[in-house]
C-alpha cells in the first residue's frame, strides 16, 4: 500500500533545492521521515541560544521570521516563505540557535531530520554547499572567510591543467628587481645592468616606480648618440610606468604590452604607480609561458583596417566572454580581460579616425565613463565618453573644438556600428556640452561640487569613473587633481553623494519579495541595475573618494583597497567586493542569455538558488548604506 503522504511530501520537495539534487529514492525515504507541524501566528519554532532541534526545517506553507537580539535590540534577519530552509544550525555545528525562528502567519513546515539527511550531506557535495549558502544566507555576515571559499569561486586558483584557459594564470614575475635612482648617471646604470643580466631597471623615488630603462632604450638613444652617457637616466627613461597587481593573468598582461606597445610591465602592491613594486614582467617572460585567444583578438584588432572588420573581432569577444562565463572562470579575470579588448578596439576606432581627419590641433584624451571608466563593461552597453583637450587662446578655443566635436561625431558613429549603443541621454563626447578645454572641465567640475544639486550629483557619479582610453594622460591626470583639490573636506558635497548612494535600499518588499517595476515597457520585471548595482557602485566611489585614493575606478577593487584602508570594516569591504563582482557576472549570465544589456530580470526565470544569492548580496549593500549613513551623518538628510 502507498504512503500517499510520503508521496506529497516527495512531490513538494522535489520541487526545490537541494531536494531536486535527490535521487527518487532518497526523496521517497526523506519525505517518509518528515515530521508536519502546524503553527498558528506568533508560535515559535525555536528561540535563540536554545539547544539545536534534531531536525531542520522547510517552509510548506505560510511564512517564518527569522529574529536575532542583540544588545537589547531585536532585528529581523530574514523572513522564509514556501521552500524555504531553516533551523540548519544543528546539522553543521553542535550549538545553539544563533536566532529565533517565529511563524509570522498561520505555517505549514517539514522539519526534516538530522541523522537521515546527514548521511546524504556527506556523500553529495552540491547538496552540501547548497545547505552551507543557505545557512550563511541567515548568518550575521554571510560572505564571512568561514563561508566564502564554498560561496564562490571567484579566488585566484583555477584550472591549471587546463590548456583552454591556460592563460587565464597568474602571470609569473621577477621578484628581484633591479633598481636605481632616476639620478643615476648612464653609465652606472648600464654597468648595473650588465652585471645583474637584466634587461631591463626600475628607477625609483619615494619608494614607488618613476620610470624604466631598457635595452631598447640604451639602442635608441644612447648607442645612437642622441644621449650622452654621462648624462642622468631620467633622460632616456620611460615613465610612467605601466604597474598591476600580483595576480594579473598572463592574457591580460600580453595585451597590455601589445596596446602600449611596450616590452616590460611593473608590478607594484596595489596595481598602481603609488605603491611599492614587488616584481617585473617582461614580454620575453610572457613568450616562455603561453598564450592563446585572448592575444589573437588582440592583434586582429590592431590591424584591423576597417569598421567592419572590428564589428567582426567584436563578436567573437562576445564568444570569449560567453565562454568564460560558462566555464565559470572567476569574474576578476574576465573583465580585465575584455575591458582591454574593449579599450583597444576604442582606440583603434580613434587612430583610424585621426588618420582620416588628419592629426590633432594640440594634446587630447579621449576618456571613457562609466561602467567602461570602472572596467565593468563586459556586455554590449551604452557609449559614456568625453574629451578633455589642452587649453588654447581663446581665439583658437572654437576651432580646435570643432575638430574634436568632429573627430568625436565619426568614432562614436563607428562604435555604434560596432556593437556599442548610442547613450540615450547623449552623455557622449559628439556632445559639446563633454568636449571641453582641461581648463573648461575643472570649472565644470567645481560648479558641479560646490553647488551640487540631484542632477550635479548625477553627472558626478557619471564623470567621477572616467578613465583614459586615448590621449596625453597628463591631461587626465590633471583633472583628478583639481576633483581631490575641490573635494577635500567639502563635507556637503560628500553628504550628497550619500544621500545619493542611499537612494536605492533593500530592494526587498514584504515577504521578502522582490520589487519589480510598476509600469512602463520593463513592467514587472526586476532592475538589477538600479536596485542592486547602481548602490553598491555608489556606495564604493563614495567611500574611496573620501579616502582620496586615485587611479583605482573598479567597485570591487575599491572596495578591497577600502579594506586595506580600514581593518575595522575588513570583513564588510571583502564581502562588498564579493556582491560587485557577483552582481556583474548575474547581470553579464543573464544579458547573454537573452541577447540583451542585462538590466532587468524576469523574476520568474530564476531559480530559488539564484533568488537566494541575490537577497544575500541585498543583505550586504543594507550593511554598507548603514555604514555610510552613519559616516555621514545622514539621518536628517532622508
Amino acid at each position: 500500500m502507498k504512503n500517499t503522504i510520503a508521496e506529497r511530501v516527495a512531490d513538494f520537495l522535489k520541487r526545490y533545492p537541494p531536494f531536486d539534487l535527490l535521487s527518487k529514492e532518497q526523496l521517497i525515504e526523506i519525505s517518509g521521515q518528515v515530521r508536519i507541524t502546524y503553527l498558528e501566528k506568533d508560535s515559535i519554532v525555536y528561540k535563540q541560544d536554545e539547544n539545536g532541534h534534531d531536525q531542520f526545517y522547510v517552509v510548506h506553507k505560510g511564512a517564518v521570521e527569522l529574529k536575532r537580539e542583540e544588545q537589547d535590540k531585536v532585528k529581523t534577519v530574514d523572513y522564509c516563505d514556501e521552500g524555504d530552509i531553516f533551523g540548519l544550525r544543528p546539522l553543521f555545528a553542535n550549538e545553539s540557535y544563533a536566532i529565533t525562528a517565529i511563524a509570522e502567519e498561520e505555517s505549514i513546515v517539514y522539519g526534516i531530520p538530522i541523522d537521515t539527511f546527514k548521511p546524504i550531506v556527506t556523500q553529495n557535495l552540491n547538496i552540501g554547499n547548497f545547505l552551507i549558502e543557505s545557512f550563511a544566507s541567515n548568518t550575521k555576515d554571510p560572505f564571512s572567510k568561514e563561508y566564502t571559499k564554498k560561496l564562490y569561486a571567484d579566488d585566484d586558483v583555477i584550472l591549471k591543467n587546463d590548456p583552454e584557459i591556460f592563460d587565464l594564470q597568474p602571470v609569473k614575475y621577477v621578484k628581484k628587481v633591479v633598481w636605481a635612482q632616476p639620478s643615476t648617471i648612464i653609465k652606472e646604470v648600464a654597468q648595473l645592468m650588465n652585471s645583474k643580466k637584466v634587461s631591463s631597471v626600475i628607477l625609483k623615488e619615494n619608494g614607488v616606480p618613476l620610470g624604466i630603462v631598457t635595452d631598447k632604450d640604451f639602442r635608441n638613444l644612447v648607442a645612437t648618440g642622441i644621449v650622452a652617457i654621462d648624462r642622468p637616466v631620467s633622460e632616456i627613461m620611460s615613465s610612467p610606468v605601466l604597474c598591476y597587481p600580483k595576480h594579473t593573468t598572463i592574457a591580460q598582461a600580453q595585451i597590455s604590452m601589445m596596446k602600449h606597445n611596450v616590452s616590460h610591465l611593473c608590478i607594484t602592491k596595489d596595481g598602481t604607480s603609488n605603491s611599492k613594486v614587488i616584481g617585473i614582467v617582461s614580454d620575453h617572460d610572457i613568450v616562455l609561458m603561453q598564450g592563446n585567444n585572448p592575444s589573437v583578438l588582440m592583434k586582429a584588432i590592431q590591424k584591423a583596417n576597417s569598421t567592419k572588420k572590428l564589428k567582426a573581432i567584436h563578436k567573437k569577444i562576445q564568444v570569449l566572454l560567453k565562454g568564460y562565463i560558462r566555464q565559470n572562470i572567476p569574474l576578476t579575470h574576465i573583465s580585465k580581460i575584455i575591458f582591454e579588448l574593449n579599450d583597444a578596439t576604442i582606440k583603434r576606432v580613434i587612430d583610424r579616425t585621426v588618420e582620416k581627419i588628419g592629426e590633432p590641433p594640440v594634446e587630447f584624451a579621449w576618456i571613457s565613463l562609466g561602467s567602461q571608466g570602472r572596467k565593468e563593461q563586459l556586455l554590449h552597453t551604452d557609449q559614456d565618453n568625453a574629451i578633455i583637450f589642452e587649453d588654447v587662446p581663446a581665439d583658437k578655443s572654437e576651432e580646435v573644438r570643432a575638430y574634436f566635436l568632429l573627430l568625436a561625431k565619426k568614432v562614436t558613429k563607428r562604435l555604434n556600428i560596432i556593437g556599442y549603443e548610442y547613450c540615450n541621454a547623449d552623455m557622449m563626447a559628439r556632445n559639446p556640452k563633454w568636449t571641453l578645454s582641461l581648463s573648461e572641465w575643472k570649472k565644470q567640475f567645481t560648479k558641479w561640487t560646490s553647488t551640487a544639486g540631484d542632477d550635479e550629483i548625477l553627472l558626478c557619479s557619471i564623470f567621477f569613473d572616467y578613465d583614459i582610453s586615448y590621449g596625453n594622460s597628463s591631461l587626465t591626470t590633471s583633472l583628478a587633481d583639481h576633483i581631490f583639490d575641490i573635494t577635500k573636506d567639502n563635507q556637503r558635497f560628500l553628504s550628497m553623494l550619500g544621500v545619493s548612494a542611499l537612494r536605492n535600499p533593500s530592494p526587498m518588499g514584504f515577504f521578502r519579495q522582490f520589487l519589480v517595476e510598476k509600469d512602463g515597457e520593463h513592467k514587472d520585471l526586476f532592475d538589477l541595475k538600479k536596485r542592486a548595482l547602481m548602490p553598491i557602485t555608489d556606495a564604493g566611489r563614495l567611500l574611496i573618494l573620501q579616502h582620496r585614493v586615485k587611479n583605482i575606478n573598479n567597485t570591487a577593487e575599491r572596495f578591497e583597497k577600502l579594506a586595506q584602508l580600514e581593518p575595522e570594516n575588513k570583513e564588510l569591504y571583502l564581502s562588498c567586493s564579493y556582491v560587485a563582482k557577483s552582481l556583474l557576472k548575474f547581470r553579464t549570465k543573464h544579458g547573454l542569455m537573452h541577447n540583451d544589456s542585462g538590466r532587468y530580470i524576469e523574476l520568474a526565470a530564476l531559480t530559488k538558488e539564484e533568488k537566494m544569492k541575490l537577497k544575500r548580496c541585498f543583505k550586504i549593500i543594507t550593511q554598507v548604506q548603514e555604514l555610510i549613513k552613519f559616516r555621514f551623518n545622514l539621518s536628517h538628510f532622508l
